[in-house]
């Protein structure tokens, strides 16, 4: 009877000690070093099987271990499927943890004021975090998939740093930029001057893709709107080159020519009244202020000094005499 005993306190003791190794060893960082070890945990997938994908993958962890400590947590049935990222020093429980509420790897992608919508489709192409479903549509069918208000995508997605997770469709980044761009524009057009010259917030919108052309001062694109407001408003050409060189498309090849300015597009502000048909690029937060609340200015002119800046003129006299100063 007495090692019957000695037995069973001795296994109770054995198992107590084989718990509170277990509570520390959840707690203990799986690995301190860099860099982060990625994994992927595929649909359907249980603890089990989890924790042999996590294993597979670089992680230093042991399945049976890390499926234990699932069931335990009674975390076992909520491991999302999907990219993560082990960093270092983190525990056994913090990544069970990390998996039930889907914390997925993080991806980024940038997009560039001033961008046409085909850099911004090059740049989405190339990235590797992203699940490419949208590669085989036209520029029209993609819109279609967005929005029914718009067949042409040029100006209608705002520029900025956009997260997802990891594996994420390229569609959530196009849905999500286009939505921010019309929440901008919305903004922007309620509070708007209503004198300005524009039929639509649309029209702002072109506008402001020409100013975040045609200057990179930010400081001065309230000026640059205020003049082509004023040219608009006298029904003078626009005479803008960023709208020539954007109707040129490809023939582009880092020059206007005389021949360039004299060709008639729907795109040359030389040839055609009023805005072009649709914006030029992305225009960036300022730029859209800049159109729909424009520096109050008589100017009608303006040139680049050389310097980034520009010189503005009222009259063409005034005008002609800072071509010659600052470019010939």
């Amino acid at each position: 009877m007495a090692f019957i005993k000695t037995v069973f306190l001795s296994a109770m003791v054995a198992a107590a000690a084989a718990g509170v190794g277990f509570a520390y060893w959840a707690q203990q960082p799986i690995t301190e070093q860099e860099p982060a070890i990625a994994f992927t945990i595929t649909p359907g997938s249980g603890a089990h099987a989890a924790g042999q994908q996590i294993a597979e993958a670089g992680v230093p962890i042991e399945p049976l271990l890390f499926n234990l400590l699932a069931r335990v947590s009674a975390k076992s049935g909520k491991l999302k499927a999907g990219s993560y990222e082990l960093k270092p020093g983190t525990t056994p429980m913090r990544l069970i943890n990390q998996l039930a509420r889907g914390e997925f790897a993080q991806e980024s992608l940038t997009i560039i004021e001033g961008w046409t919508f085909k850099q911004m489709r090059l740049a989405m192409a190339a990235h590797e975090g992203l699940k490419h479903d949208t590669a085989q549509l036209s520029d029209q069918a993609l819109m279609a998939r967005i929005t029914p208000e718009y067949k042409l995508p040029e100006g209608l997605f705002f520029p900025d740093t956009y997260l997802f997770a990891k594996g994420a469709s390229d569609m959530q980044v196009f849905k999500q930029a286009h939505a921010m761009l019309m929440e901008r524009l919305r903004e922007a057009w309620e509070k708007r001057d209503p004198a300005l010259p524009y039929k639509s917030a649309y029209e702002a919108l072109t506008m402001a893709s020409i100013v975040e052309k045609e200057t990179g001062q930010k400081s001065e694109r309230t000026m640059i709107a205020g003049v082509f407001v004023n040219r608009l408003k006298l029904g003078m050409l626009l005479q803008t080159d960023p709208t020539v060189i954007y109707g040129m498309g490809e023939r582009y090849e880092g020059k206007i020519r005389k021949r360039d300015l004299e060709g008639d597009n729907p795109y040359n502000t030389y040839t055609r009244a009023g805005l072009p048909p649709t914006p030029i690029a992305l225009p960036g937060a300022q730029s859209l202020t800049a159109a729909l609340a424009p520096a109050k200015t008589d100017a009608l002119y303006f040139v680049a000094r050389g310097d980034g800046t520009s010189q503005f003129s009222g009259n063409l006299p005034d005008h002609n005499r800072a071509v010659n100063q600052y470019q010939r």
